[in-house]
């Protein structure tokens, strides 16, 4: 047991070991990517750059990656190359170098001139070059190039067919030389429609003056400038810069290297697909694969791309862009800036019409049903109005008969009189006035009366005095009173109390509260029954009116309930009268109340705002 448990412990030693130390045995693989005049030279930059991302980030196996520049081929000077051809073979003396990325034709034309001095066996691979810069190289089995192939001009007379004069802004490097004489073939068909400056042969500070100062109508096309006339080289773009900053004209390119910052656009090389594609065979190498035979297209053209910017800057229309076109860096409108903030505006403003919308619909079903309920209420109140009369029908009966006994008297009377042999004309004068006098008392009785039943539609607002508008349901009142042996009397101040309501509902409400009194008092002795109905100040703004009976008063518990609709104690009641009394005295910014008297019996108090204060209705009377 103790051997196999040894034996099983060694075991997983050995393999912790090898899974430690298995990798690090492994050496990684040799990459020199090797640039044509410096590391920093457009595309061959952004090209370089995104390729070195692309292989360590696609790649499975360890990559040591060397960068090397070929300086000396920037004004085609060899000469000196010796020193840095022995230096790039003592630099892989001993080691193994794997593959040879040569940024752009000079670098690639370099390695295959001194390959055998260098690394005889190891593959090259040449990218970011024209196939026809390749032209008279000799590629071997173990060489491959991820090259492209494309003619430029139509770009330019197609969203600017008016163009007159295109400047083309190119350096005098070798190979600058060798793309400015193919330009110049390729812009052959079009010499009959616009004239060509070549700049190629001035300083950059004479470039920068021509394109400052081009005829209208122009463009400039840039083919990238890396070294000057004068031999000055030119990093990062650094002289594109300069031309954008005081070109007068569009500027056109054939790559998409400047794009975004200053070029218009147009069908244009991708960086990005040449750097991918070039790391992709770059691991296929590395794998073991021969390089020829890998199958590599020529990279052309890619659809038509525009910077919005340089369109809105030099007005050109989008409907002259090529179909298929894609517009970058265009300002987003309001709506894409802000369209989670728009969206959230208009949905709280349409929440907020909502809203409002049904406010509006709520008040104006309120107001509906308020005018519904006003004029069933004033209905209400006409139709109380109505059962107090139809209650005192029997006294207004009995006091409109005694005028009339009186009137029928008086008319006999007369006649008996103006009938005998010696007329008696002054007592037959006296008769007839005192039947005027009983004829009045009766109208007055019914005009009462057709006030109380008088039907509206609405309540009447007016200004009135209230001690005036006391008198007439007193009068009213003084029949049934008498008939029930109640002694009614008003007391208060003299003084003018101007109110403003309809004064038929102030006068029923001192007709209900005087009806109940007068109900109240029936199980009283005759001689006890007494009713009163006065009039005083309250704080100086607001007028009381106390409607007091000598009965036998409201339970205590009752006292918060006889202002209910529906409630009543009468057997025939219909629990309204007092109900429909709170309703317009509220109605009017009065209050009323009911309380119980000491000495016995009830008070009703209802209180309605003056229109003038107490102390200035007293200086007006005065």
């Amino acid at each position: 047991m103790m051997r196999g448990h040894s034996r099983a412990i060694a075991a997983g030693v050995v393999l912790i070991l090898f899974a430690l130390l298995g990798p690090a045995a492994a050496e990684p693989r040799r990459v020199l990517l090797l640039h044509s005049f410096g590391p920093h030279f457009s595309p061959w930059r952004v090209i370089s750059s995104r390729f070195r991302e692309a292989l360590l980030e696609q790649s499975r196996i360890a990559i040591d990656l060397y960068e090397a520049s070929l300086h000396s081929r920037r004004l085609g000077e060899t000469h000196d190359e010796r020193s840095f051809i022995e230096y790039l073979h003592a630099l892989f003396a001993g080691r193994r170098l794997e593959l040879v990325v040569a940024m752009g034709a000079p670098a690639g034309r370099f390695f295959l001139e001194h390959r055998s001095e260098i690394s005889p066996s190891t593959p090259l691979l040449i990218t970011g070059a024209d196939e026809r810069t390749l032209n008279g190289a000799v590629l071997t089995a173990n060489d491959a190039g991820v090259t492209v192939w494309f003619d430029q001009a139509e770009n330019i007379l197609q969203l600017l067919p008016d163009t007159t004069t295109i400047a083309v802004a190119t350096g005098a490097s070798p190979i600058e030389n060798f793309w400015a004489e193919d330009l110049r073939r390729a812009y052959l068909g079009f010499a009959t429609k616009v004239t060509f400056e070549w700049i190629n042969d001035l300083s950059l500070d004479d470039m920068v003056k021509r394109v400052a100062r081009l005829p209208p109508h122009s463009a400039v096309y840039y083919n990238h400038i890396h070294v000057d006339a004068r031999g000055v080289p030119y990093e990062n773009d650094r002289a594109f810069l300069r031309l954008h900053q005081v070109a007068n004209a569009p500027i056109f390119s054939f790559i998409d290297s400047n794009f975004g910052h200053g070029t218009v656009g147009g069908p244009l090389v991708s960086t990005e697909k040449i750097a991918r594609q070039t790391a992709n065979v770059a691991i296929q190498i590395l794998s073991g694969e021969i390089p020829s035979n890998i199958e590599l297209p020529l990279f052309g053209l890619e659809p038509p791309i525009y910077d919005w910017r340089e369109l809105q800057r030099w007005n050109i229309s989008e409907a002259r862009l090529p179909a298929g076109s894609i517009v970058q860096f265009r300002d987003p409108t309001a709506w894409e800036r802000y369209r989670w903030h728009l969206t959230a505006i208009f949905i709280a403003l349409f929440a907020q019409m909502a809203v409002i919308t049904w406010l509006l619909i709520e008040r104006r079903a309120r107001r509906t049903a308020q005018l519904e309920a006003r004029q069933r209420l004033v209905e209400v109140m006409h139709l109380n109005r109505t059962a107090e009369a139809g209650a005192l029908s029997a006294s207004f009966a009995h006091e409109l008969s005694q005028p009339l006994v009186a009137a029928m008297l008086n008319a006999e009377t007369v006649e008996r009189l103006l009938t005998a042999n010696l007329p008696e004309w002054a007592r037959a004068k006296a008769a007839i006035a005192n039947t005027q006098q009983v004829i009045k008392h009766a109208a007055e009785i019914i005009q009462h009366l057709k006030k109380l039943l008088k039907r509206r539609s609405e309540p009447l607002l007016q200004e009135f005095n209230l001690n005036e508008a006391i008198a007439d349901p007193l009068c009213m009142l003084s029949p049934e009173a008498a008939k029930r042996r109640i002694t009614l009397t008003a007391n208060g101040i003299q003084q003018t109390l101007p109110v403003r309501a309809d004064r038929i509902h102030i006068q029923q409400v001192i007709l209900n509260l005087a009806t109940n009194a007068m109900d109240a008092m029936t199980g009283s002795a005759p001689d006890a029954r007494a009713i009163t109905i006065q009039t005083s100040l309250c704080e100086g703004s607001q007028v009381e009116v106390s409607v007091t009976d000598s009965g036998m008063g409201i339970p205590e518990h009752k006292l918060g309930k006889v202002f209910d609709t529906f409630y009543t104690t009468k057997k025939e009641g219909t629990g309204l009268g007092l109900s429909i009394a709170r309703t317009i005295v509220e109605n009017y910014g009065g209050q009323i109340w009911a309380e119980n008297r000491i000495e016995g019996g009830a008070v009703f108090r209802f209180t309605l705002p003056l229109l003038r204060p107490a102390s200035k209705v007293a200086s007006e009377k005065n």
